[in-house]
């Protein structure tokens, strides 16, 4: 079921997505490169992965505490291997207090677009664009013992749930050493979306004037103005106006929620946080993870769960009773998940002793791309013959749009498939495929399909 993206409260027991795509565009804080950014539906403990799409293979990056880069101050910024992504604390922020966990984001440069400073542009997107309910249970992060992790003057302090019902509470205490034009304050929010929304979202990233003076002499921000961004003086905002009370407190706590959501999955209890920085969350998300138990039902955040009653799993046997393929045109050797909602994912192992390389080619063997097509289209054949409205028809491939191929594939790779549908009938389904070697897509592509009875498969036009 498709619903408004604030509709999801935080203590829901199933796993969401966004219902469709939605694309943010702007320009990076600290880099000032132009930057725009998509989110993109995703299957069951997929997680919240990034992916630099500008680069070759669009590499990804999920967004764990493991990946974040330390080296980059004042932001938080994730990486894996050469390809990174800076600031993408809003994003992560926008996602979480809408209740979103699983997402690929793609990013058209080396930093998320800032915006006006804030996680409201992300939150309208994500809003706008809706989200789904998926069928496999979330696993939520939630110690059952308080956590505490300290640095100099500042503290982070988690408190465990009075009852299984509880979700998320965060408190953001605010207080700068010495004099400052930022007062003392502290805000306190239950994390739903509609008051995520309201009153968290809007907060905009800030600067005292001193601080912002000292930027600029180093050659940062020289692409803003103090009316673009938050810059407070000694009598209040400069070229500016607080949107509510407590904006600064407000906005820490915005980049609190982001930060802790690299711990992997959704956070149950109370956290107070007091002065406390993103070097510090990363170390609270750190601290949270490896003091939770494992999730009980389903998977560890962000990893694969295991077959279960609301995520079949199909074994080669299975899958030759549904397709109508045999040697060598079989190409999924294993479906890993199916969602109750249409989602799949599935695993071609590749070898070298495949038919194709005999010819394909001799001296270099590469999978031919027509045939990563093809296993992308059997694995959406097995999603709509088995979850949807369709049982017992054959999947029939009408046509393929926007395909494109990122890598090569080779010997020993193995292809992990998903299969996402955009619309469906009884007689016609739209949809979106991935195929990935170890984590970078090696080919994507929209396919359309016409549902047929075996009988009829022999006298129908195929692929």
């Amino acid at each position: 079921m498709v619903q408004n993206g604030s509709s999801a409260p935080q203590n829901r027991s199933q796993q969401r997505t966004l219902a469709r795509e939605a694309r943010v565009e702007g320009t990076g804080l600290f880099t000032a490169a132009r930057s725009a950014l998509t989110f993109r539906p995703a299957p069951v403990n997929h997680g919240i992965v990034f992916r630099r799409a500008d680069l070759p293979g669009s590499p990804a990056i999920p967004a764990k505490v493991e990946n974040v880069d330390p080296s980059k101050p004042r932001r938080t910024a994730i990486k894996s291997g050469s390809a990174e992504i800076e600031t993408v604390e809003h994003v992560l922020s926008a996602l979480a207090g809408l209740g979103i966990d699983n997402a690929v984001v793609d990013v058209e440069g080396p930093e998320a677009p800032i915006g006006d400073g804030s996680a409201l542009g992300f939150a309208q997107a994500i809003e706008a664009a809706g989200t789904v309910e998926q069928a496999a249970p979330i696993g939520v992060i939630c110690p059952a013992q308080p956590v505490s992790v300290h640095e100099k003057d500042a503290c982070i302090t988690y408190y465990p749930p009075s009852s299984p019902d509880e979700g998320l509470e965060l408190t953001y205490v605010l207080d700068f050493d010495g004099p400052s034009p930022i007062e003392r304050q502290a805000f306190t929010c239950r994390i739903e979306p509609s008051d995520y929304l309201r009153s968290v979202a809007p907060a905009r990233t800030f600067s005292t004037q001193e601080e912002a003076q000292r930027a600029t002499a180093a050659g940062l921000f020289k692409h803003l103005t103090a009316r673009d961004m938050l810059v407070i003086g000694p009598s209040g905002p400069i070229d500016n106006a607080y949107r509510f009370d407590a904006e600064p407190a407000r906005h820490k706590l915005l980049d609190l929620l982001g930060d802790l959501s690299l711990a992997g999955g959704p956070i149950r209890g109370r956290i107070v946080a007091v002065r406390s920085g993103h070097a510090l969350n990363h170390k609270m998300a750190r601290a949270l993870r490896e003091a939770a138990p494992k999730p009980s039902a389903g998977a560890e955040p962000g990893g694969q769960a295991p077959a279960g009653p609301n995520i079949p799993a199909m074994t080669i046997r299975q899958i030759l009773d549904l397709l109508p393929h045999r040697y060598p045109m079989v190409l999924v050797d294993r479906v890993i998940s199916l969602g109750a909602n249409g989602q799949g994912v599935g695993i071609k192992n590749v070898t070298i002793n495949e038919p194709f390389f005999v010819g394909h080619y001799p001296n270099a063997p590469i999978m031919p791309g027509v045939l990563i097509l093809e296993a992308m289209a059997q694995l959406a054949g097995l999603v709509l013959s088995n979850v949807l409205d369709h049982k017992g028809k054959v999947a029939v491939l009408m046509s393929a749009d926007e395909v494109r191929w990122r890598r090569p594939v080779q010997p020993g790779d193995q292809l992990r498939i998903e299969a996402t549908p955009n619309k469906a009938t009884s007689r016609l389904a739209d949809v979106s495929c991935r195929a990935l070697v170890e984590g970078q897509v090696a080919a994507e592509a929209r396919l359309k399909f016409l549902m047929v009875d075996p009988s009829q498969v022999g006298s129908t036009q195929t692929r």
